[in-house]
């Protein structure tokens, strides 16, 4: 192990141990290099790795902070593996994708607030005025607001961990979704529609719908994605599929249209 990794380690412990929490400062570099019995520049390397991973930050002339050590920002790393794993099979990341944000829909169900039903039902309002207006659509503020829908469902599940996972590897299909929108005739019109029927499902609080509903929805997209996969994917996102709810509020019901 390197004297780096050992900083890293060392520091990882403390935090674990309580001696530095969210927020804290870090003892000057002296000090610090000292109770980790390493050298300034091996203490410096270890920081640096440290601020990389999203445990701390480094404030210009202020000194090093530990972060809020949020789920987010603590996978963030993992984006990479996923844009990893898309040079190759960008299905394997809509796979668990699908996994897991079909389970934050059934959590998401029960928990999501009013206010956040209200958020989601304007973003697909606005998709709907985006879908009507004449000539081509704004595909980049579709998949835009594609993203914020899926984000508010995630952050409802009440398991950061979840939320941390899907923030990860959401980002990283955004090539595939953009693809999706611009070469696939009607994709634009049946996310939107995948995306109230959702939208019902959660605002009748039913998990088990919503997660059908999700399933459905990122099943169209690995699907279409299998049929003509985008050439050279890389990081990508996801769009999705269909179908009508017979004991659901209407899709009028919340000013959508689609």
């Amino acid at each position: 192990m390197s004297r780096a990794d050992e900083v890293v380690d060392g520091i990882k412990r403390m935090i674990l141990d309580g001696v530095f929490r969210p927020g804290d400062r870090l003892p000057v570099e002296k000090e610090l290099a000292e109770t980790l019995g390493v050298s300034r520049g091996s203490l410096r390397e270890g920081i640096s790795a440290l601020s990389i991973l999203g445990i701390v930050s480094t404030r210009q002339g202020d000194g090093t902070y530990v972060t809020n050590l949020d789920a987010a920002r603590l996978m963030s790393p993992m984006g990479f593996l996923a844009d990893l794993q898309g040079k190759g099979d960008i299905g394997n990341i809509h796979q668990i994708r699908r996994l897991l944000e079909c389970e934050a829909a059934r959590l998401a169900a029960p928990r999501i607030t009013e206010l956040a039903l209200a958020q989601a039902r304007g973003l697909l309002d606005e998709c709907a005025d985006i879908l009507d207006q004449p000539g081509p659509p704004d595909h980049q503020r579709l998949i835009e607001a594609d993203i914020a829908f899926h984000r508010i469902i995630a952050v409802h599940t009440g398991n950061p961990v979840l939320a941390g996972l899907i923030e990860a590897f959401a980002g990283r299909t955004v090539r595939g979704r953009l693809w999706r929108s611009l070469h696939e005739e009607g994709a634009d019109q049946r996310t939107h529609h995948e995306h109230v029927e959702i939208l019902r499902a959660l605002i009748a609080r039913d998990g088990e719908r919503a997660q059908i509903r999700m399933a459905a929805h990122l099943l169209g997209v690995e699907e279409s994605l299998y049929r003509d996969p985008p050439e050279n994917a890389g990081p990508s996102a996801g769009p999705e599929s269909t179908s009508a709810l017979d004991s659901q509020p209407s899709t009028a019901a919340f000013s959508t249209r689609g």
